[in-house]
Protein backbone atom coordinates (compact mmCIF):
# COMPACT_ATOMS: atom_id res chain seq x y z
CA UNK A 1 0.00 0.00 0.00
CA UNK A 2 1.17 3.46 -1.36
CA UNK A 3 1.46 6.48 1.48
CA UNK A 4 -1.31 8.34 0.70
CA UNK A 5 -1.84 11.98 1.18
CA UNK A 6 -2.59 13.55 4.56
CA UNK A 7 -6.32 14.91 4.21
CA UNK A 8 -5.64 18.05 6.31
CA UNK A 9 -5.97 19.12 9.84
CA UNK A 10 -7.96 16.73 12.15
CA UNK A 11 -7.96 18.49 15.27
CA UNK A 12 -5.57 21.32 17.48
CA UNK A 13 -4.95 20.87 20.93
CA UNK A 14 -4.60 23.51 23.61
CA UNK A 15 -4.22 24.13 27.12
CA UNK A 16 -6.30 25.97 29.33
CA UNK A 17 -6.16 27.12 33.15
CA UNK A 18 -10.17 27.13 34.33
CA UNK A 19 -12.01 24.51 32.82
CA UNK A 20 -15.62 26.48 33.63
CA UNK A 21 -14.21 29.36 31.99
CA UNK A 22 -12.84 27.92 29.11
CA UNK A 23 -16.25 25.62 28.45
CA UNK A 24 -18.11 28.78 28.61
CA UNK A 25 -16.22 30.82 25.92
CA UNK A 26 -15.86 28.43 23.45
CA UNK A 27 -19.50 26.70 23.73
CA UNK A 28 -21.43 30.22 24.40
CA UNK A 29 -19.33 33.04 22.61
CA UNK A 30 -17.86 31.00 20.04
CA UNK A 31 -20.91 28.70 19.38
CA UNK A 32 -19.15 25.18 19.21
CA UNK A 33 -20.52 22.11 20.45
CA UNK A 34 -18.83 20.43 23.61
CA UNK A 35 -18.69 16.19 21.19
CA UNK A 36 -16.99 15.11 24.30
CA UNK A 37 -16.61 15.51 27.66
CA UNK A 38 -13.88 13.36 28.98
CA UNK A 39 -10.30 13.38 31.00
CA UNK A 40 -6.94 13.46 29.52
CA UNK A 41 -6.39 9.57 29.37
CA UNK A 42 -2.86 10.42 30.36
CA UNK A 43 -3.76 12.46 33.39
CA UNK A 44 -7.41 11.13 34.41
CA UNK A 45 -7.71 14.02 37.19
CA UNK A 46 -7.65 16.45 34.44
CA UNK A 47 -10.74 16.86 31.51
CA UNK A 48 -10.46 16.82 28.07
CA UNK A 49 -13.31 19.00 26.71
CA UNK A 50 -13.55 18.21 22.13
CA UNK A 51 -15.27 20.85 20.55
CA UNK A 52 -16.54 21.07 16.80
CA UNK A 53 -19.84 21.28 15.15
CA UNK A 54 -22.58 19.43 15.39
CA UNK A 55 -20.86 15.47 14.73
CA UNK A 56 -17.40 16.76 15.62
CA UNK A 57 -16.56 16.18 12.04
CA UNK A 58 -12.56 15.88 11.74
CA UNK A 59 -11.59 19.51 10.85
CA UNK A 60 -13.40 21.23 13.05
CA UNK A 61 -12.20 19.44 16.24
CA UNK A 62 -10.54 21.97 19.00
CA UNK A 63 -9.61 20.29 22.05
CA UNK A 64 -8.80 21.35 25.25
CA UNK A 65 -6.77 20.00 28.55
CA UNK A 66 -7.92 22.76 31.08
CA UNK A 67 -5.60 22.36 33.99
CA UNK A 68 -6.90 24.12 36.90
CA UNK A 69 -4.64 26.86 37.72
CA UNK A 70 -1.88 26.51 35.27
CA UNK A 71 0.88 29.05 34.65
CA UNK A 72 0.98 31.12 30.90
CA UNK A 73 2.84 29.68 28.10
CA UNK A 74 5.13 31.75 25.93
CA UNK A 75 3.61 32.20 22.15
CA UNK A 76 7.08 31.68 20.31
CA UNK A 77 8.99 29.74 18.16
CA UNK A 78 8.12 25.81 17.86
CA UNK A 79 4.52 26.20 17.94
CA UNK A 80 1.23 26.54 16.39
CA UNK A 81 0.91 30.11 17.20
CA UNK A 82 -2.91 30.90 15.30
CA UNK A 83 -5.62 29.10 15.01
CA UNK A 84 -8.14 30.03 11.76
CA UNK A 85 -11.71 29.10 11.79
CA UNK A 86 -13.57 29.33 8.37
CA UNK A 87 -16.93 31.84 8.35
CA UNK A 88 -18.70 33.47 5.28
CA UNK A 89 -18.02 36.40 3.18
CA UNK A 90 -19.50 39.21 5.29
CA UNK A 91 -19.58 37.61 8.56
CA UNK A 92 -16.74 39.59 10.35
CA UNK A 93 -19.41 42.74 11.04
CA UNK A 94 -21.33 40.02 12.82
CA UNK A 95 -18.55 38.39 14.91
CA UNK A 96 -16.90 41.84 15.62
CA UNK A 97 -20.19 43.07 17.44
CA UNK A 98 -21.10 39.52 18.97
CA UNK A 99 -17.26 39.48 20.56
CA UNK A 100 -16.71 43.00 21.80
CA UNK A 101 -20.70 42.24 23.39
CA UNK A 102 -18.49 39.40 25.16
CA UNK A 103 -15.81 42.13 26.49
CA UNK A 104 -13.29 40.58 23.74
CA UNK A 105 -10.83 43.28 22.53
CA UNK A 106 -10.21 43.07 19.05
CA UNK A 107 -6.92 44.44 16.72
CA UNK A 108 -8.09 45.74 13.52
CA UNK A 109 -8.69 43.38 10.63
CA UNK A 110 -5.63 42.42 8.50
CA UNK A 111 -5.93 40.88 4.97
CA UNK A 112 -4.05 37.88 3.85
CA UNK A 113 -3.59 36.02 0.53
CA UNK A 114 -6.75 38.70 -0.55
CA UNK A 115 -8.92 37.30 2.84
CA UNK A 116 -10.32 39.67 5.15
CA UNK A 117 -8.81 38.04 9.10
CA UNK A 118 -10.40 38.98 12.09
CA UNK A 119 -7.48 38.38 15.12
CA UNK A 120 -8.53 37.94 18.97
CA UNK A 121 -7.37 35.71 21.88
CA UNK A 122 -9.62 33.36 24.19
CA UNK A 123 -9.95 34.00 27.77
CA UNK A 124 -6.01 32.77 28.34
CA UNK A 125 -4.49 34.26 25.25
CA UNK A 126 -4.27 31.83 22.81
CA UNK A 127 -4.49 33.48 19.35
CA UNK A 128 -7.91 32.79 16.75
CA UNK A 129 -8.38 33.98 14.28
CA UNK A 130 -11.84 33.85 11.87
CA UNK A 131 -11.17 33.86 8.01
CA UNK A 132 -14.26 34.76 5.46
CA UNK A 133 -13.48 32.75 3.06
CA UNK A 134 -15.41 31.37 -0.43
CA UNK A 135 -14.15 28.30 0.30
CA UNK A 136 -15.61 27.27 3.79
CA UNK A 137 -17.88 24.83 3.70
CA UNK A 138 -21.06 25.20 4.88
CA UNK A 139 -21.79 21.30 5.84
CA UNK A 140 -18.97 21.74 7.83
CA UNK A 141 -20.81 24.59 10.20
CA UNK A 142 -22.73 23.90 13.85
CA UNK A 143 -26.70 23.33 12.79
CA UNK A 144 -28.34 24.14 16.23
CA UNK A 145 -26.36 26.39 18.24
CA UNK A 146 -25.81 30.21 19.88
CA UNK A 147 -24.30 30.89 16.09
CA UNK A 148 -26.21 29.65 13.32
CA UNK A 149 -25.94 30.22 9.17
CA UNK A 150 -24.70 32.17 7.79
CA UNK A 151 -22.67 33.15 10.52
CA UNK A 152 -21.60 29.91 12.33
CA UNK A 153 -17.66 28.94 12.77
CA UNK A 154 -17.40 26.09 9.49
CA UNK A 155 -14.60 24.42 10.84
CA UNK A 156 -10.87 25.06 10.58
CA UNK A 157 -9.81 27.73 7.64
CA UNK A 158 -5.99 27.03 8.90
CA UNK A 159 -3.45 27.00 11.56
CA UNK A 160 -0.09 29.01 11.56
CA UNK A 161 3.44 27.60 12.79
CA UNK A 162 5.86 29.92 14.17
CA UNK A 163 9.59 28.41 13.10
CA UNK A 164 13.30 29.82 13.68
CA UNK A 165 14.01 27.97 10.13
CA UNK A 166 11.00 26.88 7.74
CA UNK A 167 12.63 24.93 4.90
CA UNK A 168 13.24 21.77 7.11
CA UNK A 169 9.79 21.88 7.97
CA UNK A 170 8.70 22.92 4.58
CA UNK A 171 10.14 19.47 3.18
CA UNK A 172 7.85 17.81 6.26
CA UNK A 173 4.77 19.18 5.29
CA UNK A 174 5.31 18.92 1.48
CA UNK A 175 6.11 15.16 1.82
CA UNK A 176 2.92 14.65 3.74
CA UNK A 177 0.67 16.24 1.26
CA UNK A 178 0.35 19.79 1.52
CA UNK A 179 1.50 22.02 -1.97
CA UNK A 180 3.18 25.44 -1.50
CA UNK A 181 0.55 27.81 -2.40
CA UNK A 182 1.90 31.09 -1.86
CA UNK A 183 4.25 34.15 -0.05
CA UNK A 184 3.22 36.94 1.86
CA UNK A 185 6.62 38.34 3.31
CA UNK A 186 7.89 35.74 5.64
CA UNK A 187 4.44 33.64 6.01
CA UNK A 188 4.83 30.85 3.88
CA UNK A 189 1.32 28.71 2.80
CA UNK A 190 0.62 25.05 1.89
CA UNK A 191 -2.38 23.61 1.12
CA UNK A 192 -3.35 19.97 1.32
CA UNK A 193 -5.72 18.33 -0.97
CA UNK A 194 -9.03 17.94 1.23
CA UNK A 195 -11.99 20.38 0.81
CA UNK A 196 -11.74 22.07 4.52
CA UNK A 197 -9.17 22.63 6.78
CA UNK A 198 -6.53 22.18 4.38
CA UNK A 199 -4.20 25.12 5.14
CA UNK A 200 -0.98 25.54 6.85
CA UNK A 201 0.60 29.07 7.17
CA UNK A 202 4.05 28.58 8.19
CA UNK A 203 5.90 31.43 9.96
CA UNK A 204 9.79 32.46 9.58
CA UNK A 205 10.47 34.20 12.82
CA UNK A 206 14.46 33.49 13.15
CA UNK A 207 14.44 36.50 16.21
CA UNK A 208 11.50 35.06 17.95
CA UNK A 209 12.53 33.36 21.19
CA UNK A 210 11.76 28.93 21.64
CA UNK A 211 8.01 28.50 22.55
CA UNK A 212 6.85 26.95 26.37
CA UNK A 213 3.72 25.21 27.37
CA UNK A 214 1.35 26.30 29.23
CA UNK A 215 -2.34 27.93 29.58
CA UNK A 216 -3.19 29.82 26.31
CA UNK A 217 -0.41 27.92 23.96
CA UNK A 218 -1.06 24.82 21.52
CA UNK A 219 -0.04 21.27 22.82
CA UNK A 220 -0.25 19.54 19.31
CA UNK A 221 -1.63 19.92 15.90
CA UNK A 222 -3.53 16.37 14.10
CA UNK A 223 -3.46 15.94 10.94
CA UNK A 224 -6.02 13.58 8.86
CA UNK A 225 -5.09 9.41 7.84
CA UNK A 226 -8.43 8.34 6.54
CA UNK A 227 -7.94 4.71 8.10
CA UNK A 228 -5.87 2.61 10.56
CA UNK A 229 -3.68 0.92 7.24
CA UNK A 230 -2.73 4.53 6.16
CA UNK A 231 -1.65 5.37 10.01
CA UNK A 232 0.59 2.51 10.06
CA UNK A 233 1.92 3.05 6.38
CA UNK A 234 2.52 6.79 7.92
CA UNK A 235 4.49 6.01 10.90
CA UNK A 236 6.64 3.74 8.69
CA UNK A 237 7.25 5.62 6.31
CA UNK A 238 8.44 8.63 8.94
CA UNK A 239 10.29 6.13 10.72
CA UNK A 240 12.37 5.18 7.75
CA UNK A 241 13.02 9.60 7.41
CA UNK A 242 14.58 9.30 10.50
CA UNK A 243 11.69 10.30 13.07
CA UNK A 244 10.94 9.46 16.35
CA UNK A 245 7.09 8.11 16.26
CA UNK A 246 5.31 6.70 18.99
CA UNK A 247 3.49 3.82 18.50
CA UNK A 248 -0.15 3.87 17.72
CA UNK A 249 -2.01 5.07 20.89
CA UNK A 250 -5.94 4.40 21.43
CA UNK A 251 -7.74 7.85 21.63
CA UNK A 252 -10.96 5.76 21.55
CA UNK A 253 -12.76 8.40 19.23
CA UNK A 254 -9.78 8.03 16.89
CA UNK A 255 -5.90 6.27 16.60
CA UNK A 256 -2.44 8.46 16.90
CA UNK A 257 0.61 8.20 16.20
CA UNK A 258 3.09 11.33 17.45
CA UNK A 259 6.34 12.63 16.71
CA UNK A 260 8.12 16.26 16.55
CA UNK A 261 8.95 18.19 13.18
CA UNK A 262 11.86 19.88 12.93
CA UNK A 263 11.13 22.97 14.21
CA UNK A 264 9.99 21.53 17.63
CA UNK A 265 5.84 21.53 16.74
CA UNK A 266 4.28 18.20 18.23
CA UNK A 267 2.56 16.78 15.25
CA UNK A 268 0.16 13.61 15.10
CA UNK A 269 -1.73 11.63 12.31
CA UNK A 270 -5.18 10.91 13.45
CA UNK A 271 -7.28 8.60 12.11
CA UNK A 272 -11.21 9.68 10.97
CA UNK A 273 -13.03 6.80 12.61
CA UNK A 274 -14.25 5.38 14.15
CA UNK A 275 -15.51 9.24 15.88
CA UNK A 276 -17.72 10.65 19.00
CA UNK A 277 -20.58 8.53 17.95
CA UNK A 278 -19.10 4.94 19.87
CA UNK A 279 -20.25 5.72 22.92
CA UNK A 280 -23.41 8.20 23.06
CA UNK A 281 -25.72 9.11 20.35
CA UNK A 282 -25.16 11.74 17.80
CA UNK A 283 -28.38 13.38 19.66
CA UNK A 284 -26.67 13.79 23.37
CA UNK A 285 -22.71 14.09 22.40
CA UNK A 286 -21.17 15.79 25.04
CA UNK A 287 -23.95 15.90 27.53
CA UNK A 288 -21.61 13.15 29.90
CA UNK A 289 -18.47 12.26 31.16
CA UNK A 290 -17.68 9.47 29.01
CA UNK A 291 -14.50 7.07 29.90
CA UNK A 292 -12.34 4.91 28.62
CA UNK A 293 -12.92 1.15 29.75
CA UNK A 294 -9.55 1.00 31.59
CA UNK A 295 -11.17 3.90 34.02
CA UNK A 296 -14.42 3.03 34.52
CA UNK A 297 -13.75 0.60 37.62
CA UNK A 298 -12.41 3.99 38.79
CA UNK A 299 -15.30 6.56 37.61
CA UNK A 300 -16.56 7.61 41.14
CA UNK A 301 -12.75 8.68 42.12
CA UNK A 302 -12.20 10.10 38.78
CA UNK A 303 -15.22 11.85 39.59
CA UNK A 304 -14.49 13.08 42.63
CA UNK A 305 -11.12 14.43 41.64
CA UNK A 306 -12.78 16.90 38.51
CA UNK A 307 -14.00 20.05 39.12
CA UNK A 308 -17.33 20.86 38.89
CA UNK A 309 -18.69 22.23 35.76
CA UNK A 310 -21.94 24.26 35.29
CA UNK A 311 -22.94 23.05 31.98
CA UNK A 312 -25.61 26.12 30.57
CA UNK A 313 -23.98 29.35 32.17
CA UNK A 314 -25.94 32.22 31.40
CA UNK A 315 -25.03 34.91 28.60
CA UNK A 316 -24.03 37.56 31.84
CA UNK A 317 -21.94 34.79 33.49
CA UNK A 318 -19.74 34.14 29.91
CA UNK A 319 -19.38 38.10 29.79
CA UNK A 320 -18.41 38.19 33.37
CA UNK A 321 -15.60 35.75 32.89
CA UNK A 322 -14.22 37.00 29.48
CA UNK A 323 -14.03 40.11 30.98
CA UNK A 324 -12.12 39.15 34.19
CA UNK A 325 -9.73 37.22 32.02
CA UNK A 326 -8.69 40.38 30.02
CA UNK A 327 -8.34 42.77 32.79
Amino acid sequence: MSTQPVKGIHHITAIAADPQRNLDFYTEVMGMRLVKLTVNFDDPGTYHFYFGNETGTPGSILTFFPWPGAENGRIGAGQVVAIAFAVSIGSLTHWSARLRDHGVDLPPEVQRFGEQVLRFQDPDGLWLELVETEQRDPGMARQRGPVTEPHALSGFHSATLSELNHDHTARLVSHMGFAEAGRESDRFRYRASGPAAAILDVLEEPKVRFSRLGAGTVHHIAFRAATDEQQVVWRRDLMGLGYHVTPVIDRMYFHSIYFREPGGVLFEIATDPPGFAIDESPEHLGERLTLPAWLESDRRDVERRLPVLTRQPSIGQVEQRVKSASD
